[in-house]
């Protein structure tokens, strides 16, 4: 094996998102495994995943001359052994630490540990007691976890993550759940790199997948992918459409009206962030109704941004051409201004306060459905305690199945739901599911999701035809776009303020 400078050069790690990938849950990659290993000739997809593995190592660990490999008992354990014997034969030094009963290796593997001993790669059957290389090769479970890791794979996992070698997990980090995103067990392996095989798994993208993976790569083998329920949000979708300048003609009111209905007495500020960022969207007029009584003018460093009134968020006529934002720092004051905007307002943003009041109101969330019946599109933006109040569970419940308790909520309340973390997850009612491959940690700030619904419901103003589920993807991709380039141009700055999030989404893309 060589690993030539043009294979080299269309090495791409999967993020920063510029692209849209399809996403497979456990289940659909199986089958296409299946449907793969029968379609070609005996042992020829293992051999191409190591191959795979071997090259990407080569290719980001270039001066790398010991690299420990870790092989479990099934074809990720294959994968692992056939990389090693390349590797051994680049002139590399490399040891195996075989974790499985070879009389019981599946086929292929089988196969593999065969050649691996015949090329001379030095396989030994115990742990070490320390990992001592340059790289080591994480081929102990992938995407055949079925329960926690214990005995020796427990251990390695234990090595693997305690000492200072990169890691380059194969398919998955072992001991991460390949749909949900978190550790089966005590513990998964945080890679330096995850390099995905034939499918991209959305646990490598949400709940703690991202911590754990690294840098992800993926090689589909050379096998054509069927169409996904799920997939990835890049920079292609969240743009396209979204980024035109508009006819040379247009005027304010060719981009729509935003009413944010919030700001409790002490909330102001969430109400003023939300405001501020639908018009940084583009929104052609944007009204605030506070719910603090302040007669003051609505924000001093804004004063295109105009006030108004209760009475003015129960009108029919003027809601039904409305895009509003409601619930953000809205408190209990917005109780009774919800009937009126679920009955009429033309395009809903529900956040914070709004979607505590319908988890404690029944009448609020039959409402809620309602609106998809007389065809008035709605979106949700919880983070995962308030998903728990809809849904009726703990929060961890949420943040242990982010995919499912997204989807769980935007069929129970015909929305397309945000469900807001680490990797966000946007969920349409018929299934279909988008996770976010941009942001970080620099969101954790008070006000960053007062910025985004403010955002979708500015965007949603300035493209009213467009489809909730875009438009929700598109504002959630910028949202955390802006915090990865924030965190690019200063990377020793800790936080990232909400107001200044909002002229850091502007700048996205220009």
């Amino acid at each position: 094996m060589t690993a030539s400078a043009a294979h080299i050069d269309t090495l791409h790690p999967v993020l920063p998102g510029g692209r849209r990938w399809p996403l497979f849950d456990t289940v659909t990659s199986r089958d296409i495994e299946a449907h793969a290993l029968g379609a070609l000739p005996a042992h020829t997809l293992m051999q191409r995943a190591g191959l795979a593995v071997a090259r990407l190592l080569l290719a980001t660990q270039p001066r790398a001359r010991h690299i420990h490999v870790l092989a479990g008992p099934g074809n990720n354990g294959g994968d692992a052994l056939v990389a090693a014997t390349l590797l051994h034969k680049q002139g590399l030094q490399v040891r195996v630490s075989l974790l499985a009963d070879a009389a019981r290796l599946p086929a292929d593997a089988a196969q593999a540990l065969a050649h691996a001993g015949s090329a001379g790669v030095v396989l030994d059957t115990a742990l070490p007691a320390r990992i001592d290389a340059d790289v080591a090769v994480d081929g102990l479970l992938g995407l055949g976890l079925s329960r926690a890791p214990d005995g020796d794979i427990a251990r390695a996992i234990g090595l693997l993550n305690d000492g200072p070698t990169p890691v380059l997990s194969i398919d998955l980090p072992s001991g991460l759940d390949a749909d949900r995103g978190v550790p089966v067990g005590a513990t998964a392996v945080r890679a330096s790199e995850t390099l995905a095989l034939l499918t991209l798994k959305p646990g490598l993208f949400t709940a703690h997948g991202r911590d754990h993976a690294g840098r992800i790569w993926v090689d589909a083998l050379g096998v054509d992918l069927p169409p996904a329920r799920s997939h990835l949000i890049g920079a292609d979708e969240a743009l396209a459409g979204f980024a035109a300048l508009p006819p040379h003609a247009s005027h304010k009111g060719s981009f729509g009206d935003v009413l944010v209905v919030g700001g409790t007495a002490g909330m102001a500020g969430a109400s003023a962030l939300a405001a501020r960022a639908a018009l940084a969207a583009g929104a052609g007029r944007v009204y605030a109704c506070t719910l603090g009584g302040d007669p003051t003018p609505f924000d001093p460093l804004r004063p295109e941004l105009m006030r108004r009134t209760a009475h003015d968020c129960s009108d029919p006529r003027w809601l039904a051409e409305t895009t509003v934002v409601a619930g953000c720092g809205a408190g209990d004051d917005l109780r009774g201004l919800l009937p009126p905007l679920l009955a009429h307002a033309a395009r809903l943003v529900l956040d914070a306060d709004a979607l505590n009041r319908v988890a404690a109101e029944p009448g609020l969330a039959d409402a809620l459905r309602a609106r998809s019946r007389r065809h008035r599109a709605t979106v949700l933006t919880p983070h995962p305690l308030e998903a728990a109040r809809l849904l009726g569970i703990g929060s961890a419940d949420v943040q242990a199945n982010r995919l499912d308790a997204a989807r769980t909520l935007a069929q129970r309340y015909a929305c397309v739901v945000v469900l807001k973390g680490s990797g966000s997850v946007v969920a349409h009612p018929d299934g279909d599911c988008a996770v976010n491959s941009t942001g970080n940690a620099l969101l954790a700030t008070p006000g960053s999701g007062d910025v985004l619904a403010g955002w979708l419901g500015g965007l949603w103003a300035r493209h009213a035809l467009a489809l909730p589920l875009s438009l929700a993807s598109a504002a959630v991709w910028r949202h955390g776009r802006a915090a990865d380039l924030a965190a690019a141009a200063r990377p020793q700055v800790p936080n990232l303020p909400a107001n200044d999030l909002i002229d850091a989404m502007r700048r996205v893309g220009a």
